[in-house]
């Protein structure tokens, strides 16, 4: 990945919309030839994480006084995936800041020859926690509010922000894993990307060779943790014509963790997932 070189004094205030160079790897894409949606998710959180850091409330400040940020929400929305080789920029800036949540958004875009080509946008929610409690955490305390500084309310981001991902009861059971090493970042719990891709792989390759994915959401509701196993519940929308007369179809994935205890499952998160078929 690539970043910005210049060097900033503390004192500067910087502009308000991050925009952060990446590369859509050949081994980060699928059988498509374009990139999976769990490291466009990645990258996302990547420009996040550059652009709080940056501005002085990422993680590389939070840290030293036992705070950090989690992901509560994210919705993407793409019209095209960056293809292997393709440099593409993803934007970021904060919409707004209340006490205990941001709002963040996204937008993924290359320059080239016939000017700007824009992929998709994403939305997404933030809170902060207190690492040693894992309790919710004053945002407009940090730095006396400091992120005020850097809302952008009249940036568009066209896409929906994220709904509330309703379930019946339903909903099949279709898939139960056990958490690993591997799914764990850097806060101790399973990884926010980790999600996307178990969701997506409830979808096998045939699937993926007739559709594509119009949007991904998903809501985090409790922390799971390795040795935790993930039992994943589905639920299908009946199908819908999209904007382009292409066929949609939407499901909605309910993921609770059953854990070594054998205390009683609880739901760690949801996610909505609209497909639209290829021509």
């Amino acid at each position: 990945m690539f970043r910005d070189c210049k060097i900033y004094y503390k004192s500067k205030v910087l502009n308000k919309v991050g925009r952060y160079e990446f590369l859509a790897e050949p081994f980060h894409c699928d059988f498509s030839n374009r990139l999976f949606m769990g490291h466009l998710g990645n990258h996302m959180l990547n420009a996040a994480d550059f652009h709080s850091n940056d501005r002085g409330f990422g993680m590389h400040y939070l840290n030293t006084i036992q705070k950090t940020w989690v992901l509560s929400r994210l919705a993407i929305e793409m019209t095209e995936m960056p293809e292997a080789y393709d440099r593409f920029h993803v934007e970021t800036w904060v919409e707004s800041a209340m006490r205990f949540f941001t709002n963040r958004n996204f937008r993924v875009v290359a320059d080239t020859a016939d000017g700007e080509k824009v992929y998709g946008y994403g939305r997404s929610v933030w809170a902060m926690i207190d690492t040693e409690t894992r309790q919710p955490t004053d945002i407009l305390a940090i730095k006396d509010g400091s992120i005020r500084d850097y809302i952008e309310a009249e940036k568009t981001c066209p896409i929906q922000k994220s709904s509330r991902v309703k379930m019946g009861p339903d909903a099949q059971l279709v898939r139960t894993i056990d958490t690993q090493y591997s799914d764990v970042d850097i806060n101790g719990h399973i990884n926010s990307v980790k999600y996307i891709e178990h969701v997506l792989d409830l979808w096998n390759l045939e699937w993926y060779k007739q559709h594509s994915i119009r949007r991904f959401e998903i809501a985090y509701v409790a922390e799971a943790h390795q040795g935790d196993r993930l039992s994943f519940y589905m639920e299908h929308t009946p199908s819908e014509e999209a904007d382009s007369g292409h066929e949609e179809q939407a499901f909605s994935v309910r993921i609770v963790k059953e854990t070594e205890d054998g205390c009683e499952p609880v739901e760690t998160c949801r996610s909505h997932v609209v497909f639209v078929t290829h021509p």
